[in-house]
């Protein structure tokens, strides 16, 4: 198999993590999620959790997940759990490196988060925005939610919802 052949978003695995640590602290900042946090995502909900490859390297990965539309996670705290009242699909993070981004890797995942969604019955999908990324969510169909709830991220955050179409 070429090497090739490899490349593009697959399945994220814990062996994965270290590298999702690592590419989450390097685009994030201080926007990053503490050590665990991420493991914990994969481990409650792992069909919304998936990583990019090229040449061999993990270098994206995207997290998802049901949750409540007017209550989003605190940046850093532990879920516990999936809520079985959830009602909306929550795109908790996704981070490309440098070598990860081109090639309509970010549009693959908005791609597969709407796929997630309407899998899952939702009618829309929730994200706060952070470092400037409203404008691509703007592109990508989000729209500012007004007064809503980005506080626990600091300033400059932005709650954004997209509605989920048939």
């Amino acid at each position: 198999m070429n090497q090739r052949d490899t490349d593009g978003w697959r399945p994220m695995t814990t062996a994965d993590l270290p590298a999702v640590q690592m590419i989450s602290d390097a685009v994030h900042g201080a926007y990053t999620e503490p050590k665990g946090i991420l493991a914990e995502r994969l481990t409650l909900y792992p069909e919304g959790c998936q990583t990019l490859e090229r040449g061999g390297v993990v270098v994206g990965y995207i997290i998802t997940h049901p949750w409540h539309r007017d209550t989003p996670p605190k940046l850093g705290q532990p879920l516990g759990a999936i809520p079985e009242e959830s009602d909306t699909y929550y795109l908790h993070d996704i981070a490309l490196l440098p070598a990860g981004r081109g090639g309509g890797s970010g549009r693959a995942a908005t791609d597969f988060t709407v796929m997630q969604a309407r899998a899952g019955g939702f009618a829309d999908i929730t994200l706060i925005a952070v470092n400037g990324a409203d404008s691509f969510w703007a592109s990508q169909g989000f729209a500012y939610v007004e007064g809503g709830d980005a506080v626990t991220y600091g300033e400059g955050t932005y709650l954004m919802r997209r509605i989920v179409s048939d």
